[in-house]
């Protein structure tokens, strides 16, 4: 088992983290929150209500690399030559870049961007001459990986020069991932399913991306079934899932990207969805509420025991170095307030976890 140590990896231990998306418009409000409430590793927030262009796919969309793409009305498609839609999105991307620039200001640590991973991205984005995601077309999915790296590439080196303290860290986020593997993503008629693609050309695609980013790389995913020894074949540097999403079917996989020194972001807290939106933050009695810092940390220290981290070696400072604690998931759905709760829960049960693991240790 690798020694799991403090420089090993890029953040702080006993840190905290967002997945992406957030709640509302405002870029710099949104940057400010992250910075206030997750100070050892703030990421770039994603604010996809401010419509098409600003969600997942759009947003990484606006990287790629001569490969323009257009909005339908059954979602993004490629297209000839740049249009509106294109247009709209990397403005948005600008803003949030804008945004980050003015509230990092002299910031000197760990920071995450997240885009959208070459699967899902295959898996969301229709062929430019038929509604076919451009998962079936193998020579598709080759131009599209290779145009995300160089956009990747550039992305990250435009980061860098605007937070030039900052050590930024990438998150591919791949919920498609699962369907994909399963042979469960759907052709335009919806009658049929793109076929599975091999393991071993998935671990190429991920690794590809991996290696234009030249960065500490996570690649997460919030479905389930997360295929964490695709993730380890792909050469990642962590794997980000939904711990109220793993089964006990699935801790053994787990425990190998642990115990082969993957860092680890631990969705612990509910990301909270449309009821929480829809509630009124005045009335907070009727809102949805993130556990207790305690119980957050909890899902973690009952995993590593289940896994037997402690007893091959690992204990409270390994814990605490190798696992940042986040929402289970994006919280673009989550209201205002929740968000706030949920990233300062986070942030209180990375603290914590320490002390957890210490009081299981014989």
């Amino acid at each position: 088992m690798p020694e799991i140590t403090r420089d090993r990896f890029p953040w702080p231990p006993g840190s905290a983290t967002g997945v992406g998306s957030l709640p509302g418009t405002d870029p710099a409000g949104a940057s400010r929150l992250v910075f206030g409430e997750l100070p050892d590793l703030p990421h770039l927030p994603e604010l996809p209500a401010r419509g098409p262009g600003a969600d997942l796919t759009g947003r990484t969309a606006a990287l790629l690399v001569d490969l323009p793409a257009e909005i339908t009305p059954s979602g993004w498609r490629f297209t000839t030559r740049p249009g509106r839609d294109l247009h709209r999105a990397q403005n948005f991307l600008s803003a949030d870049l804008d945004a980050l620039e003015e509230v990092a200001d002299g910031y000197q640590g760990p920071l995450k961007i997240q885009i959208c991973g070459p699967w899902t991205l295959a898996a969301t984005i229709e062929l430019a001459r038929s509604q076919d995601p451009a998962l079936a077309d193998a020579g598709a999915v080759a131009d599209l990986t290779a145009s995300l790296a160089e956009g990747v590439a550039a992305h990250i080196a435009d980061v860098r020069k605007r937070v030039p303290g900052a050590h930024v860290l990438l998150q591919l986020d791949e919920p498609a991932l699962p369907a994909v593997i399963a042979g469960e993503v759907p052709t335009a008629s919806g009658l049929n399913r793109v076929p599975a693609a091999e393991a071993s050309g998935l671990e190429t695609g991920l690794r590809t991306i991996i290696s234009a980013a030249a960065t500490f790389t996570v690649v997460h995913c919030c479905a389930m079934s997360v295929p964490f020894g695709i993730i380890k074949g792909a050469g990642a540097h962590g794997a980000g899932c939904d711990l109220s999403k793993l089964r006990r079917a699935e801790e053994d996989a787990f425990a190998e990207v642990v115990e082969a020194g993957l860092g680890i972001l631990a969705g612990v807290v509910p990301a909270a969805g449309q009821e929480a939106a829809a509630a009124d933050d005045a009335q907070r009695a009727g809102a949805p509420q993130p556990p207790s810092a305690r119980q957050a940390a909890e899902q973690v220290a009952g995993l590593w025991r289940r896994i037997g981290w402690p007893a091959a070696g690992g204990g409270a400072g390994s814990v605490a170095a190798q696992v940042v604690l986040t929402p289970a998931c994006g919280m673009a759905g989550a209201s205002p307030g929740y968000a706030r709760e949920a990233m300062a829960c986070c942030r209180e049960a990375a603290r914590l976890l320490p002390e957890l693991i210490e009081e299981e240790r014989p």
